[in-house]
């Protein structure tokens, strides 16, 4: 078994995979291609996984290359998890909004930010895609590529490449929701599905029953409200929970960032980036420096290199796929009826059975009318960007970017136009197909 990961470079990230995979027996004999266009740091992710290999004792191969067709080729499965353009391209991405009066927390989902990161990024996952079709028709693409939405529905519009968008964001909350009720994650069971980054806990139960009475009662608790505050405040007026940080949330809606006294609140209650002056663009600087700095002392033996297995989904997909073993994992596919409260052909976010047959997504039917409501403001805001990425139609990148719930909230259309004329100025070395 070949496993290719594109964008090998997201050291951290493609460390934890790799230990994912490797940790499973039945797979720990399987080759992994490395590939990233940056050398220094495809060096230090082989470095990593050969001390994974060889301290564990395992058989795999590790294959760094900086040729994206040589890893593609013969690979059984495929991972992406690479930033087009980088830190320097989510600088401008920020920024440029922000001069306008534009604060979108993180930008990589939804608003100017997301639509700009979408145009930079599908057409190379559609040029993979193209690749795998030729070197490796049979492989699975499992897409951890931002913005999820967008690219799933990009991929799937243009290639019969198999492929599954995955994410943290529901399992992550899932085991938040547990701890703030006080319930053991092995106790816990539910249902969760909407748009990635906008899932809904549908149900929630603690030993078989209904948790979500604890969750409206914890929500009183100051100590637990402070950690979400967000998303607790949807709950309150919506009646459901859903995924993705409160940080995070606060950008997909038009009630949070508007006015200085909200967005003073909800960067005051962000203790992750407290430190890095409730920016997300200098928290990632930070981040990536302070992550880099450790991959070095453990590359050099002056710090251990520890590894546990994460809550990702791709090794456990790879693993069921390739031993049969049944589980329900949450992945971004296209809506083929499965919530018939959501347009059909947009992108959905659903619990999915994955065995030896591959992924099989799993009928929701109709969310609650309100959730379904609030989803639709962000899918209309994906088709255009789509729309604009495959056909290089810029009217179509000025109108998404209008159609934004919290861009409009703040910003007029004649301002929206002028920030977006200036993105497109920016980015252009970015952006080949409206040139």
């Amino acid at each position: 078994m070949k496993v290719a990961i594109i964008g090998a470079g997201s050291v951290v990230f493609a460390k934890t995979l790799i230990y994912d995979i490797l940790s499973f027996p039945e797979l720990s004999g399987c080759t992994i291609s490395l590939m990233d266009i940056d050398a220094g740091r495809l060096e230090r992710i082989a470095k990593i996984a050969r001390m994974m290999v060889e301290r564990e004792g395992l058989a795999a191969e590790i294959e760094p290359t900086m040729d994206r067709r040589k890893a593609l080729e013969k690979a059984d499965y495929v991972i992406a998890m690479f930033k087009i353009g980088g830190l320097e391209a989510y600088r401008l991405d920020q920024e440029i909004p922000a001069r306008y009066g534009l604060d979108q927390a993180v930008g990589d989902t939804l608003g100017p930010g997301g639509v700009f990161r979408a145009l930079r990024t599908i057409p190379v996952l559609l040029a993979i895609c193209r690749e795998m079709e030729e070197l490796c028709p049979e492989a699975l693409l499992l897409n951890y590529v931002n913005p999820m939405a967008m690219n799933i529905w990009a991929i799937y519009r243009k290639s019969g490449i198999a492929h599954v968008g995955l994410c943290h964001s529901v399992q992550g909350t899932a085991a938040d929701i547990a701890r703030y009720i006080g319930a053991p994650l092995d106790e816990v069971s539910y249902t969760c599905a909407g748009i990635n980054h906008r899932g809904w806990f549908l149900e929630y139960k603690w030993k078989g029953r209904d948790a979500y009475p604890l969750l409206r009662e914890r929500c009183h608790d100051p100590a637990v409200y402070r950690q979400d505050i967000i998303k607790f405040e949807v709950l309150k007026h919506f009646g459901y929970f859903v995924t993705e940080s409160s940080y995070h949330m606060s950008e997909y809606l038009p009630y949070f960032r508007t006015r200085t006294d909200c967005l003073a609140k909800i960067k005051e209650i962000d203790s992750g980036l407290k430190n890095d002056e409730g920016n997300y663009y200098i928290h990632c600087i930070n981040r990536e420096k302070e992550e880099f700095q450790r991959i070095e002392r453990q590359i050099r033996e002056e710090e251990n290199l520890e590894l546990k297995k994460s809550h990702e989904y791709g090794a456990y997909i790879i693993h069921s796929i390739e031993t049969g073993t049944p589980r329900v994992i949450y992945g971004n596919v296209k809506n083929t009826g499965l919530i018939t409260n959501l347009p059909t052909g947009c992108c959905v976010e659903v619990p999915i059975l994955v065995d030896e047959n591959g992924l099989s997504p799993c009928y929701i039917g109709d969310l609650p009318m309100q959730l379904a409501a609030l989803n639709r403001t962000n899918v209309n805001v994906q088709e255009l960007a789509v729309e604009a990425a495959l056909t290089g139609n810029k009217d179509a990148v000025y109108q998404a970017v209008m159609l934004d719930p919290l861009t409009s909230a703040v910003l007029t259309m004649d301002e929206i136009h002028r920030l977006v004329s200036e993105l497109f100025a920016a980015e252009a070395d970015y952006l080949p197909q409206f040139k």
